[in-house]
């Protein structure tokens, strides 16, 4: 007969290991090739910290931390690890979540992952042409998509609309 201590410990080591799965990234995106490559020594010399945790590492940054969050002027959000622009201002949004989100991004700017971190299913949102995370799409957002592409401020950049000349 099989001790019931050994039998918890078996199931518990098992749990733990199928819990394990479940909360670590996909490696879909690992496995993913992208237009812009660089080594791990290349992308730490040219992103700041945060950018690399945020970028490389699909961290996250503080709530109400960036300061592109109050960022209201006309203009383009990019990818701070290649410049490719992703974000119109015109699809910004206030969603008093403390990241700076949008309803959409631009067009074949943005590739989709599945992320199981944390023991939840969501889809990270990263650049199409580098592969850096920039945050996550959830389906409470505004019109006219209903989408709220809720991005870490730390993965963008702001280039302002240049004025035209009248």
């Amino acid at each position: 007969m099989i001790d019931r201590r050994i039998l918890l410990a078996s199931v518990a080591s098992l749990l733990s290991i199928v819990s394990f799965r479940w909360l670590r990234a996909s490696p879909a995106k690992a496995a993913e090739k992208f237009e812009v490559e660089k080594t791990d020594a290349e992308w730490r010399a040219q992103l700041t910290p945060q950018q690399y945790e945020i970028l490389r590492n699909q961290g996250t940054e503080r709530p109400g931390s960036s300061p592109l969050l109050k960022e209201h002027r006309k203009g383009i959000f990019a990818c701070a690890g290649c410049d490719l622009p992703l974000f119109s201002s015109d699809t910004k949004f206030e969603s008093g979540t403390g990241w700076p989100s949008f309803y959409q991004p631009l067009e074949n700017a943005v590739g989709k992952t599945e992320d199981r971190t944390f023991g939840m299913l969501r889809t990270e949102i990263h650049c199409r042409r580098c592969g850096g995370h920039l945050g996550h799409v959830f389906d409470d957002g505004p019109k006219p998509t209903g989408l709220r592409y809720c991005m870490d401020g730390f993965a963008l950049v702001f280039h302002p609309a240049v004025p035209s000349a009248t």
